[in-house]
């Protein structure tokens, strides 16, 4: 089984600022505490490995895990979108018109469009199948990755055997977790998607 959770809160997040995959910013007061009460939930799981992106927010994240001993490994071809111009800077009119022009394009097949001159949606599914590619081939029985919620919607979407043009269906959210079971054809059963149950009481918010 695959355990797929998205990194806790950081300032940038909670200041509605781009981070992307150029921005490395550390989990701010509230994003170790959700990555506490997740590991208060999940702790007693018994994972053979931890998967992260090259990102400090997602290995802080799962932090309890790796210091319990849990093998880990960092992959960079789960990091987050490359969101070019726009990172490092809190959404202005134009930028958000930008995103959403660019963002309902993917949905109708033009994966080679990109924000602020950063990475395409066509670019960013190539190195998250290469990453699916890895995972099949792992014989570890229960991993547990924490990733980004761009590349998170891509990834969930690729391993479900959807076209990538369908990842704006999902929605993710800070410690949102995903629970997916391989198939016999290859691809992946979600019997858990986006589950903040482990946490407190808190409004579901897609952020950047």
């Amino acid at each position: 089984m695959i355990y797929i959770v998205r990194h806790g809160e950081t300032d940038y997040n909670l200041q509605g600022i781009v981070q992307g995959s150029g921005v490395d910013a550390s989990l701010n007061d509230t994003g170790r505490e959700q990555a506490g009460h997740f590991h208060t939930r999940y702790g007693d799981e018994p994972f053979d490995l931890v998967i992260t992106s090259g990102l400090k927010r997602t290995w802080e994240t799962v932090s309890h895990f790796i210091d319990g001993g849990l093998p880990w490994e960092k992959h960079e071809t789960i990091n987050e979108m490359c969101w070019g111009s726009h990172e490092g800077k809190k959404g202005t009119p134009e930028s958000i018109a930008e995103y959403q022009r660019v963002k309902e394009g993917w949905g109708e097949g033009k994966l080679d469009a990109r924000i602020g001159g950063g990475e395409s949606a066509r670019e960013m599914g190539d190195r998250l199948e290469r990453f699916i590619e890895h995972l099949n081939e792992r014989p570890e029985q229960k991993i547990l990755v924490c990733s980004h919620g761009r590349a998170m919607c891509g990834l969930v979407t690729l391993m479900m055997g959807r076209p990538l043009e369908r990842m704006n269906e999902l929605r993710h959210s800070n410690l949102g977790l995903w629970v997916a079971e391989q198939q016999p054809d290859g691809h992946y059963e979600f019997i858990v998607q986006n589950d903040r149950a482990h946490l407190p009481a808190a409004p579901n918010q897609e952020r950047w």
